[in-house]
């Protein structure tokens, strides 16, 4: 099966953070991962009024909902962070950046809103993953 496709196309902004396209050959499984925020398994908010601590603890229960699909990090296509109006971002997306770093970065959609449904959060996470049938065991 050939591999994931994450594409930079000539003519748009190369940025080592994200391509523009992505290609996932039929055979994968997609893994969706809904929106994470950064709650304690008890759904308790971590890190009040900290886009940074908000940031890294919503990826770690992204990446918890990633590893319960069969997924990885590694496995992402399209990561979607959202960020409430006045949150600091630069310091979120910094808690963030080195494990999301990659040769071959996925999608990103970043956007800033007025509010999440868990009261005090600053940032919520999501993810589509695609997991090939090789990364699963399969012949």
């Amino acid at each position: 099966m050939s591999p994931i496709q994450r594409i930079r196309p000539a003519g748009l902004v190369r940025s080592p953070a994200f391509s523009h396209v992505a290609i996932v050959p039929p055979g994968a499984t997609t893994v969706f991962v809904g929106g994470q925020n950064a709650v304690d398994a008890n759904g308790s908010l971590v890190g009040a009024g900290d886009a940074a601590v908000q940031s890294a603890r919503a990826l770690q229960n992204a990446k918890t909902a990633l590893a319960a699909g069969g997924a990885t990090i590694g496995d992402v296509v399209q990561w979607t962070v959202l960020f409430v109006d006045g949150a600091d971002s630069a310091a979120g997306y910094g808690a963030i950046a080195a494990e999301l770093a990659s040769e071959d970065p996925p999608l990103v959609t970043a956007a800033f809103v007025a509010g999440l449904g868990v009261p005090g959060a600053l940032v919520e996470i999501s993810a589509v993953a695609a997991v090939l049938p090789q990364a699963e065991g399969k012949p």
